[in-house]
């Protein structure tokens, strides 16, 4: 006689989430400043603004844009300004910041649309590997969000896990 095989993991009452389902699309790109200074170390308002009415802002469209300036110079703070004014009609996303920051960004804006009412009461195991990059910080936001609902939380696979979370009973 043959024992019937059981997948004790499809029985089991883990919900798995996985943060590359949470994965914000769209391309990443940066906006440095850098290229609108003078000699490279002055930014020349008129200059500026002539560029900003000319330029074919519709390039971003649909894009997430990180905004810097890699140069050494001080770049009074309503030419960042004018950059957003400018990239918000076309642009899905901008930030001031570089790639990591507008990562960052994206994945706060995708976990803060998450419901946590959801997994009132569940135990979740938060996959750890996948084909996507996803950051430390998306983790972490991940918990912060789901703590005060959640019976557990764990990391990993769920033939596989790292006890994070157990609510206290009582």
């Amino acid at each position: 006689m043959k024992e019937e095989i059981i997948n004790r993991v499809a029985l089991s009452p883990l919900i798995s989430l996985d943060l590359a389902d949470f994965y914000p699309e769209g391309e990443r790109l940066v906006y440095d400043l850098k290229d609108n200074l003078y000699q490279g170390m002055i930014l020349r308002e008129k200059d500026f603004r002539d560029f900003a009415k000319s330029h074919d802002w519709s390039q971003y469209a649909g894009k997430n844009v990180a905004i810097i300036c890699s140069a050494e110079a001080i770049v009074p703070t309503w030419a960042y300004m004018l950059l957003a004014v400018h990239l918000r009609p076309f642009a899905r996303y901008f930030v001031f910041g570089d790639l990591a920051a507008l990562e960052q960004a994206l994945f706060q804006e995708k976990i803060g649309q998450i419901d946590p009412e959801m997994y009132r009461g569940k135990k979740i195991v938060v996959k750890g590997c996948g084909d996507l990059p996803i950051p430390a910080f998306a983790y972490v936001a991940l918990t912060q969000k789901l703590l005060p609902v959640v019976a557990s939380l764990m990391y990993g696979e769920p033939c596989s896990t790292v006890p994070l979370y157990k609510r206290p009973k009582g």
